[in-house]
């Protein structure tokens, strides 16, 4: 009888069974394909090193076609390249017109191309054996340098390589595709020349060559930006001229309307297609590249019915050890199940624990059990000890207000205005607690409501001070509001001034007569920070983690010496994390306490000087 109630193929036990079996004629199978594929690894090889000559094939034929702006005579590169790496190489234009082939004439083509020979499009240069979107570096055109302006770039680069290289700098001077001098350090990356003083301005502006080409790469773009509504002012360009880089990556121009990084994405387009077809004029057409021999394919296998007893043998050999051993495995694995089953179906006033007897993923599931249960029992304790509080806080001023009643009706004492104004003062304790109760039900219940405005932190401290400006007198304290920069912020004006005015009237009952308190509010980055500060009793450090509990209070007695229905910090704390603020409370014993809210500023605040008032 099964007595989980679950049915046999839902149990784990089975599961982990069909699992396991799964997974070891599986792992039989890839096995006997691993070994079969042994025997092709050498041939694998071979075409792999196959693919990294197709890719010096390809990038070397790129550089021709950027480099010339035909295909006449690329027939004796084609040829060397097919003796080197011997291969078949053919070149044909996008219409199979034959341009040039190694194989003897009259011999027909590969069934597909291989690749496609378009320097405007594809960079094999970059990054050596992989193709990237993008022009050709050697592909320069009209930005290739005369040859007067080489030298002259070179003697200015040698008299700079002097000066760095005296300084203990190891210098190397290549040369770009254009004919440029570059100065690179050991790793080969550019040089701070300016740092060492060693600076040329030869070297990083254009020659009139290059202003002559960027100057008709700036007409060419003229149009395209205009039609995507770009106003074209004088031209002026930020050229990398030390990136080995294609020229259409930093020759950007810098008009009038591109002064910002989206701009710049939105010209770069533009700029690209009037490259190219500046470029287009000196580089060959697109051409197809067609490659036939030297490839080698994988044979295919067929195993002798020896061969396939022994994998069939194997295989049994290892299900059965698989199933005997998750067999074991999954009944250690149930055991722990099944107890934190049967702890968790007792009732729930038991609080019955799990033992931890693993360390795996089923003991820290007994772990988190044992920690749910235990924060289960706290909370219950909480639970009764709040229905407790409630039960008293109410009963205090409704005891009150009964007794007076019936001693009235009975005659006792006459209805006098001091007998209705202290019955008046014990409803408004009852309202206060009810009020209170119902806010934070409706924080616990996600359903308190905001109506949040744009509201001045100065405005807000002045509001919140003239209404507790006579309880502040009557108690003989001194109450300030200072506030720094004016910062303002997005809050329900209402809820901001219960959350502040709460701290307040906690301060003025802890606060001794010829104390101070001080409301501040200042501006802290992205938040506005708000300051209550008291230089009353104090709290104890081993009570300052539970000023913000409900019905909590430092005197145990649950003295109304301070007054107070133990619920204003707590509704504060409510009231803070619903705006997406934190409070947080600092105190000293004897000197006085901090109570510390932050909340998101405005997007838009005022700005102003520091005021206080009092």
């Amino acid at each position: 009888m099964n007595r989980s109630g679950i049915p046999l193929r839902k149990r784990l036990l089975v599961r982990l069974l069909i699992a396991s079996a799964l997974i070891a004629v599986c792992s039989v199978a890839a096995t006997a394909w691993l070994a079969v594929q042994t025997t092709t690894q050498a041939l694998e090889e071979e075409q792999g090193q196959d693919l990294a000559a197709d890719m010096k094939i390809l990038a070397q034929l790129s550089g021709y076609a950027a480099t010339h702006p035909d295909w006449k005579g690329v027939g004796p590169t084609v040829r060397a390249l097919a003796v080197k790496t011997g291969r078949r190489i053919a070149l044909t234009t996008a219409d199979r017109t034959l341009i040039a082939d190694s194989a003897p004439h009259g011999s027909p083509l590969p069934p597909g191309a291989a690749a496609t020979v378009d320097p405007l499009h594809t960079d094999t240069y970059t990054e050596r054996g992989a193709q990237l979107s993008g022009i050709d570096p050697r592909a320069v055109g009209p930005y290739r340098l005369t040859a007067d302006e080489q030298s002259k770039l070179s003697l200015v680069a040698s008299k700079v390589r002097q000066c760095l290289t005296a300084q203990g700098e190891q210098v190397t001077v290549e040369r770009t595709p254009s004919g440029r001098p570059v100065l690179t350090g050991p790793d080969g990356a550019n040089l701070d020349r300016l740092s060492y003083g060693c600076v040329s301005d030869e070297l990083d502006i254009p020659t009139a060559t290059e202003k002559t080409a960027l100057a008709a790469l700036a007409d060419g773009a003229r149009t395209c930006l205009e039609q995507h509504g770009q106003h074209l002012g004088t031209p002026m360009f930020a050229v990398d001229l030390a990136n080995p880089s294609y020229l259409g990556r930093y020759l950007v121009a810098g008009f009038a309307k591109l002064g910002n990084a989206r701009a710049v994405r939105e010209a770069q387009p533009c700029v690209d297609s009037a490259l190219r077809t500046q470029l287009d004029p000196y580089v060959a057409p697109v051409a197809e590249l067609f490659l036939g021999g030297g490839g080698t394919v994988a044979p295919r296998f067929d195993m002798s019915p020896a061969n396939k007893a022994k994998i069939v043998g194997a295989a049994g050999l290892v299900l059965a050890v698989t199933v005997a051993v998750t067999a074991v495995v999954a009944t250690r694995l149930v055991r722990p199940l099944r107890a934190l089953t049967e702890a968790a179906r007792q009732p729930p006033e038991r609080h019955v624990r799990v033992p931890v007897t693993t360390r795996d993923e089923t003991g820290l599931l007994a772990v988190a059990f044992n920690a749910l249960t235990e924060r289960r029992e706290r909370l219950e304790a909480q639970r009764k000890a709040m229905v407790s509080d409630i039960a008293h806080e109410l009963r205090s001023p409704l005891t009150n207000i009964r007794g007076w009643l019936e001693v009235a009706r009975d005659g006792v004492v006459d209805p006098d205005p001091a007998l209705l104004a202290s019955l008046h003062d014990e409803a408004l304790v009852l309202q206060r607690i009810i009020d209170d109760l119902q806010d934070l039900a409706a924080a616990d219940a996600g359903t308190l409501r905001l109506h949040p405005e744009p509201l001045s932190a100065e405005e807000l401290l002045g509001q919140v001070a003239a209404a507790h400006r006579v309880a502040a007198g009557t108690a003989g304290v001194r109450l300030r509001t200072a506030t720094a920069g004016g910062p303002w912020l997005d809050a329900d004006p209402v809820r901001m001034r219960q959350a502040l005015g709460n701290l307040v009237s906690n301060a003025l009952r802890h606060t001794p007569a010829g104390g101070s308190v001080t409301l501040a509010a200042r501006r802290d980055g992205d938040e506005v920070v708000f300051d209550v500060t008291d230089t009353g009793t104090g709290i104890a450090p081993e009570d300052l983690p539970h000023v913000f509990d409900r019905f909590w209070r430092a005197e145990k007695s649950r003295s109304r010496r301070t007054g107070g229905s133990g619920l204003g910090l707590a509704i504060v704390r409510h009231l803070i994390a619903a705006h997406g603020g934190t409070v947080a409370a600092a105190s000293e014993p004897g000197t006085g306490s901090v109570f510390t809210l932050r909340l998101p500023a405005a997007p838009a605040g005022r700005h102003g000087g520091t005021e206080e008032s009092e």
